[in-house]
């Protein structure tokens, strides 16, 4: 068991300003916290304390029951993985010989913390081949990706992150949200992780610790509460007014249907008549969607212009298993109003309707309205 408990934790620096302000929080053993909020909202203090890099001014943090301030600071972090905004890695050190630092000052050899360390660097989806490497020849998202295979190195059961992907662009960060997601369903660690954008909180954590001013815990629930019942003013302002629009990735679009997609090949497209408004999705021999292509695009074939160049943009594909959030943004995103449903190998398995999404949507809500009624009858009954 490694969970943390926050039992009226402070912190004050002098001069006054309060970083952090009687937090009281208990982090369940293998579940993913999300600490989010303001620049200056006290996530990263808090976060920070966990491993002692802060001491609170009034309070008690307990790891796995034990008080962290009676613990010999240096175990304790060897006992802790961390990782932060741009991997912090040591320069003059391989790849492998950083993935290994951890173990080899816990005292294992360097022979054996190194042939570990391959293992890591598999696990964390990085090629062996780039071992002897050093940090300054890797890009951003590898450098991320070793920081986080460092942190992993010694199986700690407490991995901490501060910020680790606000530094990449936006499709490495989509991709390392996606391997950390991978990582925790294989691992279960204890995880606190900090971030001031709310998607990446919502999309990572199975609950969100909402800071706001004067370091005070506004809200801490799962991540679907958080956008559909804001606890105070302050978090349905942070969460954005298009918290109902987030809160559809929460909801499966398994029973939203399919319908039959006209569609054409490359070598199909000079000849077809399409009438005004009609659209048909552009496939290659392996059915995968490659764009729209409408009455004006097929002119433009006609004139001799190259058919990518004709083209409209096909806007998001919903992939197996999505939610209703993806299916929906499929729909709107594509300029025929017809959302492509694709398989996992990329190929098209049919199209996807707005209306239908929404028609969904309100299934989900009348049956949740009645298994509310039906468990406050219940209650009421009773009492």
């Amino acid at each position: 068991m490694s969970d943390i408990e926050f039992s009226g934790v402070s912190k004050t620096y002098p001069g006054g300003t309060v970083a952090v302000h009687d937090f009281n929080l208990r982090i369940e053993s293998g579940s993913f916290t999300v600490f989010v909020g303001p620049s200056g909202g006290g996530k990263t203090t808090a976060m920070r304390m966990i491993n002692r890099m802060i001491t609170p001014t009034t309070g008690t943090i307990t790891i796995a029951g034990q008080d962290i301030s009676k613990l010999n600071p240096v175990q304790l972090r060897l006992g802790i993985g961390y990782v932060i905004q741009n991997a912090g890695l040591l320069p003059h050190r391989t790849v492998l010989d950083n993935v290994a630092t951890v173990p080899v000052l816990r005292g294992e050899s360097r022979r054996a913390a190194r042939l570990a360390a391959f293992e890591v660097l598999d696990r964390v989806g990085l090629d062996r081949a780039l071992a002897q490497r050093y940090p300054a020849q890797l890009s951003g998202g590898q450098q991320q990706r070793v920081g986080v295979a460092r942190a992993l190195a010694a199986d700690p059961p407490v991995l901490l992150m501060d910020e680790p992907f606000s530094a990449v662009d936006p499709v490495v960060r989509t991709e390392l949200q996606a391997e950390m997601r991978r990582l925790q369903a294989e691992l279960h660690k204890t995880i606190v992780f900090v971030t001031h954008d709310i998607d990446e909180a919502i999309k990572l954590g199975d609950r969100v610790a909402v800071f706001g001013a004067g370091g005070k815990l506004q809200q801490y629930d799962e991540p679907r509460h958080v956008l559909s019942q804001p606890a105070t003013d302050f978090v349905a302002g942070f969460v954005g007014r298009d918290r109902g629009y987030r809160e559809l990735s929460f909801r499966s679009a398994a029973e939203v249907p399919l319908h039959e997609l006209a569609t054409i090949t490359p070598e199909e497209v000079t000849g077809v008549r399409l009438g005004k408004g009609e659209w048909r999705l552009v496939i290659d021999p392996d059915r995968r969607p490659l764009g729209w292509i409408d009455t004006t695009g097929v002119e433009g074939v006609r004139a001799g212009q190259p058919l990518a160049n004709n083209m409209a943009a096909g806007g998001s594909l919903y992939p197996p298993d999505g939610d209703l959030r993806q299916a929906l943004d499929a729909a709107i995103s594509s300029p025929s109003e017809i959302g492509v449903a694709v398989q996992d190998s990329g190929a098209v398995r049919g199209a996807i309707l707005a209306a239908d999404v929404l028609e969904q949507l309100s299934r989900q809500r009348a049956a949740e309205d009645a298994e509310r009624n039906r468990a406050f009858f219940i209650e009421e009954k009773a009492n």
